[in-house]
């Protein structure tokens, strides 16, 4: 594995090549429910999930951005089992179910349910993260003094402990982020460059490792390059690739095996 560096070919084949513990963090967004052909390429889901908790260091995270199809009337919940895959088989902790809320909203699959415009962006830890770099630029309405707060809460309804805080201008964020989608991009469904950006602030530091095995039009690996990071991107279609070296300004990528097409 080189950090900075594109790799063209089949994810699970080239994360073979990896070594153990190599990569701080993930963020990507994989194809769900065959919405989109993104070439005609299938995927093993297993085989990346067992790739990726191999890969990914003690205390490194993995940031899966995902949502469901409905099909005959109903939603696969793709998304829960997969979320499930990670905890219960490969023993991730489950850090958070954060929400990428979209501007603007469609009926997908049905038009008889409300506007959708969520995606889930899971946020799974390899024991405690080592990286936490919450984001505070929610404005509070109040901005000074103190308070009293609850540290927490006992199985009666008591709270446990209170503590004193103090207050600032900026809270951390709600774990649901409005970020608008990407448009206007060669690739069918590209990847905010907001939503990738901070989430590899958040749960990174400068000089780490991200990785994207979806790699699509880079974007992941553009915003850990500006973050300050390294990145690796892993992308089967060879016509994503050049969009991603285009965007990087890269002459070329590393050629890894390909996995077959679907007929």
């Amino acid at each position: 594995m080189t950090p900075d560096t594109i790799y063209t070919g089949d994810n699970v084949a080239t994360l073979k090549t990896f070594p153990d513990a190599c990569i701080d963090l993930v963020v990507t967004s994989p194809p769900y429910d065959n919405l989109r052909t993104y070439g005609g390429h299938t995927w093993d889901f297993e085989g990346v999930a067992r790739e990726l908790t191999r890969v990914l260091k003690p205390g490194g995270v993995i940031v899966w951005v995902v949502a469901d199809a409905t099909v005959n009337g109903s939603e696969t919940l793709t998304s829960m089992r997969q979320a499930i895959h990670f905890k219960d088989v490969c023993g991730l902790r489950v850090h958070d179910t954060m929400i990428w809320e979209k501007t603007g909203s469609g009926a997908i699959g049905s038009q008889l349910c409300y506007g959708q415009n969520y995606e889930y962006a899971f946020v799974f830890s390899k024991g405690k993260p080592n990286s936490t770099n919450l984001i505070c630029d929610r404005e509070n309405v109040v901005k000074s003094g103190t308070v009293k707060v609850n540290s927490g809460i006992g199985a009666d309804g008591k709270a446990v402990a209170q503590r004193i805080i103090e207050r600032k201008p900026f809270g951390k964020r709600t774990n649901i982020w409005r970020i608008d989608p990407q448009r206007g991009s060669e690739h069918p469904a590209p990847f905010p460059l907001n939503l990738a950006r901070d989430h590899i602030l958040s749960w990174s530091n400068e000089g780490d490792v991200v990785l994207d095995p979806f790699a699509g039009s880079g974007t992941t690996c553009l915003a850990a390059r500006d973050a300050g990071r390294r990145y690796v991107g892993i992308e089967i279609n060879s016509e994503y690739v050049e969009i991603i070296n285009r965007r990087l300004g890269l002459a070329n990528a590393v050629h890894e095996p390909h996995a077959p097409k679907k007929d």
